[in-house]
């Protein structure tokens, strides 16, 4: 039996353009509709969180709300045959933590089709190290191996390499086979990337050397981007002739300046990658990924755990860009 009371992170707006940030209190009565209750074991935060925890109405504009877009836990109550009391499930995307009530809180009530069950071979701390970030990093690996790149075919460039997806995409590439390119601003974090697969470290500049030509010297034989803007372009500039190139952020930014050459002369592929809408069946089966060839025996060095109490910090840094790897939080410490 659930609590009438629950810890969780509360985002309030006193008024406009100004917002507060609380641990406290909410009632299991207060939380959204939905046939699935879960207790929240593990989350984990995302770019996406700091955005919703500072009241960026692009992300979130219904308050008081708990953001949290990632959560791993225990099934509850389920008002559907599809889970059954005492499962494990993950919940990520869809409208969690955005104007949904999300893991940052001691339970969540969401659709159940927003829920899978933890696959074997993952526990549900290991799958929150993973969260939407490890989801997209995956999705991103996925998509090179359809598109046909093979381990022998080259360098896989993974631009933003140090941040949550990044660094996931570094260590399944590497893990996978693949020789992997890391591009950084951040050569601080060398070592880092270097134990996460990497067999080189690259900076921006030596990335953008060139990009203001129509082409650029092929380099590529895929690239994982997390930046969008001005990488993105040169990434693609310097792609091999049938390659593929993936992207799945805007951190640089959202436009695109780019010519069509590269598309019409050797072929290169630009997929988008979406982990918030993903068809459940593609999800199911990159999580199965996760848990078994592709679950990283480096898992550990990509994360840092916090509790509830302790984000508060750790939302700054994500908005400054200086953290590296994953943040985990543990919702029940």
């Amino acid at each position: 039996m659930s609590p009438t009371k629950f810890k969780a992170m509360i985002v309030e707006q006193p008024e406009p353009k100004k917002f507060t940030r609380t641990i406290g209190e909410k009632v299991i009565a207060d939380l959204p509709e939905g046939d699935l209750l879960v207790k929240v074991h593990y989350s984990s935060l995302n770019f996406k969180d700091a955005l919703s925890a500072t009241g960026n109405p692009g992300v979130t504009r219904k308050f008081p709300h708990t953001p949290g877009i990632d959560a791993a836990g225990e099934v509850v109550q389920c008002d559907s045959d599809a889970f059954a009391i005492g499962d494990k499930v993950i919940v990520t995307s869809y409208d969690l933590g955005m104007n949904t009530a999300g893991g940052y809180g001691e339970y969540i009530r969401v659709p159940s089709k927003w829920a899978l069950k933890l696959p074997e071979g993952l526990s549900l701390r290991e799958s929150m190290i993973y969260g939407t970030a490890g989801l997209t990093a995956a999705l991103s690996v996925l998509r090179l191996e359809q598109g046909g790149v093979k381990p022998d075919d080259g360098d896989i460039l993974v631009i933003g390499a140090t941040g949550g997806v990044g660094s996931i995409a570094v260590s399944i590439l590497a893990q996978a086979g693949y020789r992997v390119v890391a591009a950084t601003g951040k050569p601080e974090q060398t070592q880092f990337l270097t134990d996460l697969g990497a067999a080189e470290v690259i900076s921006r500049d030596e990335l953008m050397k060139g990009s203001e030509r129509p082409m650029m010297k092929e380099r590529w034989a895929g690239v994982v981007d997390v930046a969008g803007g001005e990488p993105l372009a040169a990434a693609i500039k310097s792609t091999r002739y049938g390659g593929v190139v993936t992207c799945c952020g805007l951190v640089a930014s959202m436009e695109l300046n780019l010519n069509v050459f590269p598309f019409i002369l050797r072929s290169v592929s630009l997929i988008g990658i979406d982990s918030a809408e993903c068809p459940m069946d593609y999800r199911i089966q990159t999580w199965a990924r996760l848990a078994s060839d592709w679950k990283l025996d480096n898992l550990e060095e990509t994360v840092t755990e916090v509790s509830l109490d302790e984000l508060e910090d750790k939302i700054s840094a994500i908005l400054k860009g200086k953290l590296s790897g994953r943040t985990l939080v543990n919702i029940q410490n």
